[in-house]
């Protein structure tokens, strides 16, 4: 899988299924499923991109205090490029396995 793939993956019904949660969540963010999203990483560790979608969840929510923290757990620092290009940036460096 790559980005195109994944991106195109979106006009499914549910994900696929060999997606780590992490990518899970970050899919359901891309149908506009922010809660479904986002319930997927409440009991995921910080490791292997969990705070970084969690972060970026936050951050499209608007919370930016919540966003800061999720960027501090991942060791991440908090960016302001669109949205868009942040999800992007997320699933292509999870799908590549640098997180």
């Amino acid at each position: 899988m790559n980005l195109v793939t994944y991106k195109a993956s979106l006009e499914a019904k549910d994900p696929p299924v060999d997606l780590g949660v992490p990518l899970q969540a970050l899919w359901w963010a891309g149908k506009g499923e922010w809660h479904k999203a986002h319930d997927l990483l409440q009991d995921q560790p910080d490791g292997n991109g969990s705070a970084w979608v969690h972060a970026w969840l936050h951050r499209e929510e608007g919370d930016n205090a919540n966003a800061r923290y999720w960027y501090n757990r991942a060791r991440k620092t908090p960016v302001s490029v669109p949205l868009q290009q942040e999800w992007d940036d997320i699933a292509d460096s999870l799908i590549q396995g640098r997180t």
